[in-house]
């Protein structure tokens, strides 16, 4: 079974922030290995832009350094590398200012597809959409692809999108969320609504409740200055964690488009109930010898949350009844991201006697190995009578999947979807502001209280107020690393 690689259309990408973290730890090792297997040809052309004055040479030197040290663990070729480089050119440009601008302009080409990639800060957004109107560099078809935080709240969150639609068609704006490029998010999709073993069972009468998880074992260094002002709610539930739950609750689309798609996720957003402070732990990690959060956010007072969870509920037909329990945190035990969707029990046991008997419980795995997990009760294998055990169905996609000999990071496809002009697994301008709705009011009634987070210890699963939080409903969180 040989993957099969789409060309895409001709391209010019300008890529501002070009010399930053994002851009050379993601952005140009994902559009060398689209290059590398054939996804576009030598008649495309990618330009950095920064403010650094840097000589084009320059620039493909760092370029071919960055790809050496953060690309795909695939074999690599000099030569390869030569001809990516080649494609590449630089503009030292001035985001607030007007110098560059022009220069930019003149190196595009009329007859092909323009992309700005915006990977700098929020507060240059505007002024970049702006810029790129005025100078006549965007035209009605080129795309504009954001990075998060879309946002602090939302006032700020309707305040951007005001300030980009000025310039840009919502058709043009593409809100990267690097989550929804993960393969098996989209796989949660097709196993979903191309299958019809699961879609039948998709609700509250046969779903008991569903548990997401996005655990990290690294602290927030290197990010404490962002952190510390944004926290765990900000920074994951509002956008990735929100994401998931929307993939795994919304109904069925009419169409597989975007809009058709995107138009569910609001639903689903729309339709959550407020989270009152009961059904939330926060939590924030704490370590020894100078090696805590506060130690890394540099604030012996801080109050931001490292860790939360919460018990969501969709107040709708086919939810209704079934919560649904969020959890994410720095510094814990594994690094794992998962969506685990427990059956109901059996409503009639007829082996009493011979071993338990639970519901089945499918886990949609994101990282570090991706692949779904049916876990299911069968006969323990042997003579002796009946006896029941639990076994796994499991499907890693390494293993199964054609692209395992090349494995694609989420950013790679979510810029060539760029280049197709396809937004499905983009975030719309409503839904940013429809899941700030929901979050603003969760953040400003801890504000108001002024709780500080519970600790807890670097290497755990948790505050001990997370496992209450579930327990007092009679359910346990599955083990992180389970």
């Amino acid at each position: 079974m040989v993957s099969r690689v789409i060309p895409v259309d001709p391209f010019d990408l300008v890529l501002f922030g070009a010399t930053g973290d994002l851009a050379r730890r993601k952005i140009l090792p994902a559009l060398f290995h689209r290059f590398q297997i054939g996804q576009f040809s030598s008649n495309c052309r990618i330009i950095g832009a920064s403010r650094s004055d840097l000589t084009a040479e320059a620039f493909r030197a760092q370029t071919a350094d960055a790809i050496r040290r953060f690309g795909q663990d695939v074999e690599t070729t000099p030569e390869e590398i030569t001809a990516f480089t080649a494609l590449l050119d630089y503009v030292a440009v001035d985001a607030r200012g007007e110098a560059g601008w022009d220069v930019i302009h003149g190196k595009l080409r009329e007859d092909c597809v323009r992309a700005f990639y915006l990977s700098v800060g929020p507060p240059l957004f505007p002024g970049i959409a702006r810029r790129l109107s005025e100078t006549g560099i965007a035209t009605p078809d080129s795309r504009i692809v954001l990075e998060k935080p879309f946002g602090h709240d939302l006032a700020s969150a309707q305040e951007l999108n005001a300030a980009l639609r000025e310039h840009f068609e919502e058709q043009q704006i593409y809100r990267i969320d690097h989550y929804l490029g993960k393969e098996t998010v989209q796989n949660l999709m097709a196993l979903r609504f191309a299958n019809s073993l699961f879609e039948p069972l998709w609700n509250s009468s046969h779903i008991d409740h569903v548990q997401i998880t996005v655990a990290e074992s690294i602290g927030i260094e290197g990010r404490e200055e962002y952190y510390d002002k944004s926290g765990a709610m900000r920074d994951m539930v509002q956008n990735h964690l929100m994401q998931l739950l929307c993939l795994t609750a919304m109904e069925p689309p009419a169409q597989f488009t975007p809009n058709a798609v995107r138009d569910e996720k609001v639903k689903v957003i729309e339709a959550l109930r407020p989270v009152p402070q009961e059904n939330i732990a926060r939590g924030q990690y704490r370590g020894k010898n100078g090696d805590g959060y506060r130690d890394h956010a540099g604030n012996a007072a801080s109050r931001t949350e490292s860790y939360i969870a919460l018990k969501a509920e969709v107040a709708n037909w086919r939810w209704a009844g079934t919560p649904f329990y969020l959890r994410t945190g720095k510094r814990l035990r594994e690094r794992v991201s998962e969506i685990a969707v427990y059956f109901r029990d059996p409503p009639h046991n007829i082996f009493e006697g011979f071993g338990p008997v639970h519901g089945n419980v499918l886990v949609i795995r994101l990282q570090p190995d991706e692949g779904i997990t049916l876990k299911t009760t069968i006969k323990d294998p042997g003579p002796g009578g009946m006896r029941l055990t639990g076994a796994n169905l499991d499907m890693t996609f390494a293993d199964e999947l054609p692209e395992s000999g090349r494995p694609q990071d989420a950013y790679e496809r979510l810029i060539m979807d760029v280049i197709r002009g396809n937004q499905t697994l983009f975030m719309r301008g409503d839904e940013v502001e429809a899941a700030w709705a929901w979050a603003d009011p969760i953040i400003a009634a801890w504000q108001d209280t002024g709780d500080a987070p519970q600790p807890y210890d670097s290497g755990s699963a948790g505050p001990d107020d997370s496992l209450l939080l579930i327990h007092r409903d009679g359910r346990r969180w599955r083990s992180i690393g389970e």
